[in-house]
């Protein structure tokens, strides 16, 4: 996976070049033949402009692999990326796939968030018809610290802290078997994360303002504390990662090890005015079909989109929080939105592997009240 911070060093790349070079890094990795891969399922939400075009069936021609692989892309808003796994998964288990590729990708810096829907209405008169209090994410995000009575000094620790973790990842090299080093047409080679601020303290974060708190949203909701800051929420990125998905015979067959197998998956909805809630009903959803409880559970991500939301899903199973996003969050790591369930699954993986866990959960809030949650078991 490449990661970079938006108008840094990767936002000269197009985006199909960024994929290109993050699924020969996978191919390379494993040394397998591509032109025995069934499919490229690509999560991405920007799918306009330099990602309109069916963005990995290009990055895979630009790789230079066999025209006989196809691709396809996913769009489940946050959650698209790991939806590509699922559907990976889905696909091997059902004999439609024996390898497939699953990946996500977004370069925020030349797609901005947004891009694909402005001076548009994607919702319709019906939604609002139905639900005339719907709010953007950074309100719902507010409206979830009010409800599960978060304050602004924990929100501003979890930010804190995921800065903190990250950082102490990568001086350890916990995050290096995510990276896939990336070059950029000027030559130069990309290889470290940019979002990471290990200097971040309480001080600074308490200095700063509000960030949805506009005079229109305090008009509406005039009892409102308001508490979300552009510190304690995620960070864009511009990112694309991937992940090889194959039935274990074919593994056998290929002389590779697999690092993990896949448990269970679910899909589940929330009030799409809270919209970020979804993650709780999903994380019920996933454990019951894998047979375990959350105290069976190694090590949880849960996308940090707002520090309210892990706190949420925290305040709902009572997990241990030195085991929840361990190697840092979005916060710290960036949240390159269809990219983002690939980063997930990375870290949730080398948590696994660096402390020889058994079974991780991650789980995605996304817009419109959904999420996805998934459970992995390290081999």
């Amino acid at each position: 996976m490449g990661r970079g911070k938006p108008g840094g060093l990767l936002s000269p790349l197009h985006p199909v070049e960024l994929l290109a070079q993050v699924l020969s890094g996978l191919v390379g990795r494993n040394g397998i033949d591509p032109g025995q891969v069934d499919d490229v399922l690509i999560g991405c939400v920007g799918q306009v402009g330099e990602q309109s075009g069916t963005p990995g069936r290009h990055a895979w021609l630009s790789a230079g692999f066999p025209v006989s692989v196809p691709s396809t892309t996913i769009e489940r808003r946050c959650g698209s990326g790991q939806q590509a796994i699922d559907f990976a998964v889905q696909g091997v288990q059902a004999g439609a796939y024996d390898m497939v590729i699953a990946g996500g990708l977004e370069s925020m810096s030349r797609i901005p968030m947004g891009t694909n829907r402005k001076d548009s209405d994607p919702a319709g008169p019906g939604v609002h018809a139905r639900f005339p209090e719907l709010v953007s994410q950074g309100i719902a995000a507010e409206l979830i610290a009010e409800k599960f009575s978060l304050s602004r000094s924990a929100l501003d620790a979890l930010s804190v802290d995921s800065h903190a973790r990250a950082d102490a990842a990568a001086r350890a090299g916990l995050l290096n078997s995510q990276i896939i080093p990336i070059i950029r047409p000027d030559g130069v080679t990309v290889s470290t994360d940019e979002t990471i601020r290990p200097n971040t303290s309480l001080e600074v974060l308490a200095q700063l303002e509000p960030a949805f708190a506009t005079d229109e949203a305090r008009t509406r909701f005039p009892s409102l504390d308001w508490k979300i800051t552009a510190g304690n929420s995620s960070s864009f990125a511009d990112a694309a990662g991937a992940a090889l998905i194959m039935s274990e015979e074919r593994a056998a067959q290929l002389g590779l090890q697999p690092r993990a197998r896949f448990v269970a998956s679910a899909v589940a909805g929330d009030d799409p005015f809270l919209m970020l809630t979804g993650i709780i009903p999903a994380t019920h959803r996933v454990l019951e079909r894998a047979k375990l409880a959350i105290k069976e559970i190694d090590y949880v991500e849960v996308n940090e989109a707002f520090a309210s939301v892990p706190l949420a899903w925290q305040s709902e199973f009572g997990f241990d929080h030195q085991r929840l996003n361990a190697h840092g969050g979005a916060i710290a790591l960036g949240h390159p939105l269809g990219a983002s369930g690939i980063r997930l699954f990375a870290s949730l993986l080398s948590s696994l592997e660096s402390t020889h866990g058994r079974y991780g959960l991650q789980t995605m809030c996304e817009a419109g009240g959904m999420a996805n949650a998934m459970v992995i078991e390290r081999l």
